[in-house]
Parts: structure tokens; sequence; C-alpha cells
């Protein structure tokens, strides 16, 4: 998905989607953009399983931890 920054107001940015209406994004999450900037925003499966199996590993440490086995 893209959207164009349109303005800032305080800590948001005011951007328009591609359907033409508009939202507001936290500043901190566009570090250097400014008016008019075309922002992509994508979902990254790949980094999001890898984050899910860490996840689940510590979990499993975790609940192996407590109950003494190893």
């Amino acid at each position: 998905m893209r959207v164009i920054i349109d303005r800032f107001e305080q800590d948001y940015a005011v951007v328009e989607l591609e359907d033409g209406s508009m939202a507001h994004m936290a500043v901190k999450l566009l570090p250097g953009a400014a008016e008019g900037d075309v922002v992509e925003i994508k979902i990254d499966r790949e980094a999001t399983a890898e984050r899910k199996k860490r996840i689940e590993e510590l979990r499993k440490s975790m609940v192996q931890g407590q109950d003494g086995k190893t």
C-alpha cells in the first residue's frame, strides 16, 4: 500500500490512502519524510514468520524452565 503525506499536524502526518481517503500516522514512523512524499507500507511475511518462531522457542524454554525439565 502506498500513502502520500498531505501535511503534518503536531505528532501526526495526515496521509492520503490509495482510495483517496485520509488517515493519520505517527510522525515518528516517518523519519525524514516531507509533505508530498510517497510512503510504501508493506507486510514482511518472512520476518513475521521468523519472529513468531523465535517467540515460540522462547515460550517453550520458559515453560521447560518452570517445571524443571530440560
